[in-house]
């Protein structure tokens, strides 16, 4: 019996092109994410809009399709960045069964944020120290405040229980932050200590004191 010859396969059907939103989308991920690097780098008033496209090999007119100045996109880099950290330190904290230990908390979820988001996060304190654009720094207000709200509501429970002694709340607040807002300035990324590490040491030192005890006369 003749042998049957094999039917052709059909050809395979033309990968259907992504669709515009989604080509959208991600040309708005890489925008931000060049802008973030360059933000850190030179700050706000040192980058232009001419930076960044020329970074990301666009033209000016292509980047305003996506943004339509640079405080819009600064804008939602703060923003994005400083939600992530507030959830993320809230959620983290929630797993404290003690004020005092929902204040360390705070502060190594923030370290690890800072690890895993140095340049948004450089990008967000920015935000607030350069002074030349209000309404990006109003904008953000509100997610600044909620943030160190729960480390001063931390702080007002451990002194409640007796674990801190009698301290202004405020104060102890901007202590602690301080640490943060300075360590991203002068701690590399690849050193001896992680930044986790760096604020572990801190809070020993910030909770504990530096007084060595007296010695007791025998």
């Amino acid at each position: 019996m003749a042998s049957r010859s094999p039917t052709p396969a059909a050809p395979a059907a033309p990968e259907a092109p992504a669709p515009r939103s989604s080509r959208s989308d991600a040309r708005q991920e890489q925008l931000i994410e060049i802008a973030v690097r360059l933000f850190a780098r030179k700050g706000y008033e040192g980058t232009s809009l001419r930076d960044i496209a020329d970074e990301a090999k666009i033209t000016k007119a292509a980047l305003y399709y996506h943004f339509p100045n640079k405080e819009a996109l600064y804008e939602r880099i703060v923003l994005e960045s400083m939600q992530s950290l507030v959830d993320s330190v809230r959620t983290a904290m929630a797993a404290g069964s003690t004020p005092i230990e929902r204040v360390r908390i705070f502060m190594l979820a923030s370290a690890d944020f800072l690890d895993r988001s140095r340049n948004s996060w450089i990008a967000g304190s920015n935000a607030f120290w350069s002074g030349s654009e209000a309404a990006i720094r109003d904008a953000t207000v509100h997610l600044r405040d909620e943030y160190e709200k729960l480390l001063r509501t931390g702080i007002r429970d451990a002194i409640a229980k007796g674990q801190f002694r009698q301290v202004e709340p405020a104060m102890a607040g901007r202590m602690l932050l301080s640490m943060l807002n300075h360590i991203s300035r002068w701690h590399s990324p690849g050193g001896r200590l992680t930044t986790r590490q760096v604020i572990d040491m801190y809070l020993d030192m910030a909770f504990d004191g530096l007084k060595a005890p007296v010695a007791r006369q025998g």
